[in-house]
């Protein structure tokens, strides 16, 4: 079922702070979720703004640029440059990506905080705050240090320890010291204004826990313990140098808390954005708003920032927060000062064309209920066996098929038999599926919809072998290859959400010119008969052991953002048999009989180096001009590929289709009369020089390892 489709959706995502680069946890917490919901939106043909930037003020950019000894302003310049142009190399599809250090930000949360202070919306206290008498300035929590009370680690900030975990105030450090000075930091009195979040409790207990009880369960939770304890004022202002300005007389050295100026960036860059119309998107009802944010941002998003909006009293109020918790790496926390993390530009450089790769796996691992775990390991077994294995094969069997029994045309369709409508009849409940896990904000989910119109579509090929009915049968090839390009042409727009670059890539191998829209998903023929396929190319590659432990090494090593990077492809060790290369040359493997002597010692890891496999012959033919030569092409399981082998004096090529038969898949590819062989047939030759193909005993699934 859909929900209330509204005139336009405002889409956030969480500022990430312009300090450092974005790693993988940022990606699955919040952009990814949040791009695959807009693409959605936008192919179901909704208004929709996509709002993101940089957070360029507060304590950890000031931190950083006195460790480097330059100005926070060249911080930020560097990171938000660095940040913005990642996201776009991923694909994430905002419609503006500004800054908080921007004049119209600046312009913009002034007079934020100029209208309440006017209305009286704002508390102001004095205090005593931690002064450092050696640099005459406030400090902030994070400037402090000492041993903390808990694990007596020597180097505790005033807000937290780094190594227990442990949340702390300043006032609990043992032997607190400042960070700048190195001097016993001081308590002075300061004065502040505070928005009182105490007189919001009764309306947020009724906004949240009566009238959003369809958020996620940790967002409610949150939510409702942290009302259930009571809230408190908090403070909007601070003493530092670095921010916007407080917009009154007699605050000199003050600006706006960070807390407090960031979420208002949404509402400047979409200013930025539309200038003249941005109202519409603030102020008109008929917006859905959406905040995506990480579990840490949950508190700001549903209770602070909805308190500013309803003191402020003209804008509209978040639909929904979807947060997601956060993602592990290799079972242990992701720590970007110990360089514990997988950095997007470092990726992005190290795995060119695999954009998509690294967009599916942390969506099938996305942390949406609970913490999860990203493993090298998962991220090049999801490559193999399912972008590979499901997703390529059949787009490439399908395709490579009309290509060789009919020039690449899309075939007529022809009666259906019950078998085919029995497969059609299961794609409305996918399709039903999937929408209302994209509309409900369940992505892992959404995505494994989406991945079964591809299983149905090999189970559908396999189960009806137009390669071996095309002996006997070309018009019911063509139902079968028109049906299953119709499925093909489905997955572009089932897949654009998750998979942008790869649709892209699909949708020219079947000359689709643009971007379907959602509504299409119901129509039975998206490819018109007699359209011609454009060139097939493999949509994935293989990713070898060796590339992901590489990583592995690198991530243990803490090489982090500083230091050298490991080219991807580099070997580092010889890979196991189950997972080498897909690609290998055509001269033929021979196991000979008696009484051929024995062949020369080989260690374990030598011949571990053989990849063989199981696999079926889809289609065999004469090379022509030759007696010996046949060309055969194969389904490995994880691809459909060419091999040419010498083998017409033993067999004809009728007798080889459909054969299911062991090969060596891993040897570099060779050129044999003109046609690029990836593969070799496993054969047993008698004395004699009779020869016979190897075979397993029982029908194995195709790309079986023989070990």
């Amino acid at each position: 079922m859909k929900e209330k489709e509204y005139k336009r959706y405002l889409i956030t995502s969480a500022l990430p702070y312009a300090n450092g680069p974005i790693h993988i946890g940022h990606l699955a917490g919040v952009y990814i979720p949040a791009d695959i919901y807009v693409r959605y939106l936008r192919l179901a043909g909704r208004d929709v703004c996509f709002i993101g930037g940089s957070d360029e003020h507060g304590v950890p950019i000031t931190i950083k640029a006195r460790q480097l000894g330059i100005t926070p302003q060249e911080i930020v310049d560097t990171y938000h440059k660095q940040i913005k142009d990642s996201f776009s190399k991923l694909g994430i599809s905002f419609d503006i990506y500004s800054r908080t250090t921007s004049k119209i930000h600046h312009k913009t949360a002034s007079a934020f905080f100029k209208k309440l202070y006017d209305q009286g919306k704002f508390i102001e206290k004095e205090t005593e705050q931690f002064f450092d008498p050696g640099t005459g300035t406030f400090l902030a929590d994070r400037y402090i240090v000492g041993t903390c009370p808990r694990c007596d680690y020597d180097h505790a900030y005033g807000d937290q320890c780094e190594k227990c975990g442990s949340t702390l105030s300043a006032d609990e450090l043992i032997n607190p010291r400042s960070s700048l000075s190195g001097v016993v930091p001081q308590k002075k009195k300061t004065t502040h204004w505070y928005l009182p979040l105490d007189k919001y409790e009764p309306w947020l207990k009724e906004w949240i826990l009566e009238t959003h009880k369809e958020w996620k369960p940790n967002v409610y939770g949150q939510c409702k313990s942290w009302l259930d304890n009571g809230l408190q004022p908090r403070a909007v202002s601070r003493d530092l140098d670095w921010g916007v300005p407080v917009p009154i007389e007699g605050a000199e050295g003050k600006v706006l808390y960070v807390w407090f100026d960031a979420p208002i960036g949404y509402i400047s860059n979409t200013m930025e954005l539309y200038p003249d119309t941005w109202e519409t998107w603030w102020k008109d009802k008929d917006t859905k708003m959406v905040h995506f944010i990480g579990k840490d941002n949950i508190v700001f998003h549903c209770i602070v920032f909805p308190s500013m909006l309803k003191a402020h009293g003209e804008f509209i109020l978040p639909d929904n927060v979807p947060a997601n918790e956060f993602l592990n790496l290799e079972g242990k926390k992701i720590s970007t000062s110990n360089n514990w993390a997988v950095w997007l530009h470092e990726y992005l450089d190290q795995f060119p064309g695999k954009e998509d790769v690294l967009r599916y796996t942390l969506c099938a691992t996305m942390p949406e209920t609970k913490d999860n775990d990203f493993t090298w390991k998962d991220f090049q077994a999801r490559n193999n066996n399912e972008l590979v294995a499901i997703l390529g094969n059949f787009v490439n069997r399908t395709v490579v098929l009309t290509q060789k029994h009919f020039n690449g045309i899309v075939p007529e369709c022809g009666p259906l038999t019950d078998y085919d409508k029995e497969i059609l009849a299961q794609i409305p409940g996918i399709l039903e599926a999937l929408e209302f896990h994209l509309e409900h904000y369940h992505f892992r989910e959404a995505l494994k919809d989406a991945m079964n119109l591809a299983r149905l579509g090999n189970k559908y090929l396999a189960d009806t072998e137009p390669w071996k009915v095309a002996k006997t049968d070309m018009e019911r090839v063509k139902t079968i290859l028109h049906l299953s390009l119709q499925l093909c042409a489905r997955l572009t727009i089932a897949l654009e959400p998750f998979l942008p670059f790869t649709t892209e890539k699909l949708r020219n191998i079947l000359n689709i010119p643009a971007v379907l829209p959602w509504s299409c998903l119901s129509d039975n023929v998206l490819l018109a008969p007699e359209t011609t396929l454009g060139e097939a190319v493999l949509l994935f590659e293989k990713i070898e052991d060796a590339t992901v432990q590489a990583q592995v090494d690198r991530l243990k090593k803490g090489t982090g953002t500083e230091a050298a990077t490991v080219p991807p492809d580099t070997p580092t060790a010889a890979p196991p048999a189950a997972s080498a290369s897909a690609t290998s040359t055509t001269s033929e493997v021979v196991a000979t009989a008696d009484p051929v002597p024995a062949f020369p010692e080989c260690t374990y890891e030598e011949f571990s180096k053989m990849d063989i496999r199981a696999v079926t012959i889809l289609a065999a033919e004469q090379v022509p001009k030759t007696d010996k030569l046949l060309k055969l092409t194969i389904d490995t399981g994880l691809d459909t590929r060419v091999i040419v082998s010498g083998i017409a004096g033993h067999y004809t090529p009728e007798e080889l289709v459909g054969r299911q038969v062991c090969m060596l898949a891993n040897l570099q590819p060779r050129k044999i009369r003109g046609i690029e062989s990836k593969g070799m047939i496993l054969m047993a030759q008698e004395p004699d020089g009779s020869m016979s193909i190897i075979s397993p005993a029982k029908k194995m699934k195709n790309g079986s390892v023989v070990n």
